[in-house]
């Protein structure tokens, strides 16, 4: 059972992956709201917008015409952030550092269906995503000059997606981001220590305990990490260790897709709206080493904070200190549980 005082007063959670810390202040989860309220959007989209870039058969902005794809569609990305064939160099001049960086973006559409996100979809179709996601990921691994694949997602106006068709991103390049750097030498160093995986183990603490555990089918588990930052952030674990989703075999992707689909509805239902959301999935670098430290999962960090029109902010104190938030991991657990 959770330590009452981690309910009552102020305190700090350590995020095992990263090594760093938030801090929590329950005692201001009721503090009246008098901030900026986000706009709700209820307009119904249709199943196909003439207008969108991303519909099946439209032209894209660069004049390249999409094929009328029936279920997942991938492309390189038209505006890409990282450069295939930058120029390699580097720069020293003092404390003036830099260094060139190169990669591949791509986008994936979910589906040819404009008016619908993963919320929306079958776990069956959303399997489909989970598949292209496998067959993006292992071709881009063999590139030699590609060390590291972040697949994401940001659904929503309020998180910057610029057009509302169901899709993602992405992102491969040569070197590895700040955020699975961390992540990298956390996990390497737990293993090193006690020849095991440091998800692994938290993960069986959680399930023992059962209070920030939102849902578990087979294979995968959801749940609020004890050290979230989002008020609604949430995890999908694999209860087996794998390094990347490359693992996964038909059955158990099929499974993610479940648990996907049980929490993106989840999260809709919670504040009667279409819940905004950037995700992502965090897996092994692709350097060709063995990675037995690596334990993938994917990660959801919602802004919404207590209504779908109040947006938490990552300002004043989290931007020059750490982050901080006010509702604890275990009543965001509860109050997605009883969504299902």
């Amino acid at each position: 059972m959770t330590h009452t005082d981690l309910q009552d007063y102020s305190h700090k959670r350590l995020n095992i992956l990263t090594g760093e810390w938030v801090l929590v202040s329950p005692h201001r989860a009721k503090r009246p709201w008098q901030g900026q309220n986000e706009a709700v959007s209820n307009t119904v989209r249709p199943a196909y917008d003439d207008s969108c870039y991303l519909c099946a058969g439209n032209t894209r902005i660069n004049g390249e015409v999409n094929p009328k794809y029936q279920d997942v569609f991938v492309f390189t990305n038209d505006f890409a952030a990282l450069q295939k064939d930058s120029k390699s160099f580097s720069v020293e001049d003092g404390l003036l550092v830099a260094e060139s960086e190169t990669g591949i973006c791509k986008v994936i559409c979910f589906s040819p269906d404009h008016s619908k996100s993963l919320a929306d979809m079958a776990p069956k179709d959303i399997q489909k995503v989970v598949f292209a996601w496998q067959k993006e990921f292992k071709e881009l691994s063999e590139n030699p000059n590609i060390n590291y694949v972040q697949i994401f997602e940001n659904k929503g106006a309020v998180m910057g997606c610029s057009n509302p068709h169901p899709h993602g991103q992405i992102w491969s390049q040569s070197t590895l981001p700040n955020e699975v750097d961390k992540k990298n030498t956390r996990q390497l160093d737990y293993y090193n220590k006690n020849k095991n995986s440091l998800l692994g183990d938290y993960l069986a603490q959680e399930l023992e305990k059962q209070e920030r555990i939102i849902f578990e089918n087979d294979s995968f588990v959801v749940l609020i990490p004890f050290w979230a930052v989002w008020p609604f952030e949430a995890m999908i674990v694999p209860k087996k260790r794998q390094s990347t989703i490359l693992e996964l075999n038909d059955a158990e992707a099929l499974n993610y897709a479940e648990a996907i689909s049980v929490l993106t509805k989840a999260y809709d239902k919670l504040f009667n709206t279409s819940f905004p959301y950037s995700s992502g999935i965090h897996q092994a670098p692709t350097n060709g080493n063995e990675n037995k430290h690596w334990h993938w999962h994917m990660s959801f960090y919602p802004p919404l904070l207590r209504s779908a029109t109040v947006k938490k902010f990552m300002v004043g104190y989290e931007m020059f200190g750490s982050p901080q938030r006010d509702i604890t991991a275990e009543i965001a657990a509860d109050m997605i549980r009883k969504q299902l």
